[in-house]
């Protein structure tokens, strides 16, 4: 595919191609979420969090015992944590923020 055709692509045409394709219409189908299904990927994102904390800990402890001394693994795990934790904060913040502005609303 030559790059050059992507230049004059509108909105127009993304939403068009968007439509046609599987997985464009899966999206438009699922666009009505409600808090349940909010909630619960917000209960995933947490848990999948503390999966990859403790990975990450379970490779700090397999290296400090010597079991193994393959640090990439190592690296990445601590990586994907940190990352996960950040974006879980991050969610957490602008929840809160929300909330609070909520509170804030004069009826």
């Amino acid at each position: 595919m030559d790059i050059t055709s992507l230049y004059n692509v509108t909105s127009g045409a993304v939403r068009q191609a968007e439509k046609s394709s599987p997985i464009g219409k899966q999206t438009l189908e699922k666009e009505d979420k409600s808090f349940q299904d909010i909630f619960r990927k917000a209960v995933d994102n947490i848990n999948t969090t503390n999966s990859y904390l403790s990975d990450m800990e379970n490779e700090e402890v397999k290296w400090m015992l010597g079991e193994t001394e393959n640090t990439h693994d190592l690296t990445i795990a601590i990586n994907k944590a940190a990352t996960a934790l950040q974006y879980t904060v991050t969610v957490r913040d602008k929840l809160l923020e929300s909330y609070k502005e909520l509170l804030q609303m004069q009826i």
